[in-house]
C-alpha cells in the first residue's frame, strides 16, 4: 500500500470516558456548537495540540542536553566565543 493511500485512511478511533472540570466540559461543548460539531471532535483536537506541544518540548529538551553535552568540555572563555563575544586583549594599545 502506497504512503498516500495509508495518509488518506480516518485514524482508528477508540470509546473512552473522560472526568473533565464542568466548566472545560461548558466551554468545549459551547465551541462545538459554535463550529457545528461534535464533542469528540474539539475534546479531540484540543487534546493533540497538547500532545503536539509536549513533543516539541520533549523535542527541545533533546536538542539542549545534545548541546550541554557537546560544550561541557570547552571554558567559559571559548563558550563566550562561541557566543560571540569576543574578548579584549590585556595588553595595552
Amino acid at each position: 500500500m502506497s504512503r498516500k493511500a495509508r495518509s488518506s485512511a480516518p485514524p482508528k478511533k477508540r470509546r473512552t470516558t473522560v472526568t473533565l472540570p464542568a466548566d472545560h466540559l461548558a466551554e468545549a461543548q459551547r465551541i462545538a456548537h459554535r463550529r457545528k460539531v461534535n464533542l469528540s471532535t474539539v475534546v479531540a483536537e484540543g487534546l493533540a495540540e497538547v500532545l503536539r506541544k509536549q513533543k516539541m518540548a520533549e523535542r527541545a529538551e533533546e536538542v539542549l542536553e545534545g548541546y550541554r553535552k557537546a560544550f561541557s568540555g570547552l571554558s567559559d572563555e571559548e563558550m563566550d566565543i562561541l557566543d560571540g563575544i569576543i574578548p579584549e586583549s590585556e595588553e595595552p594599545r
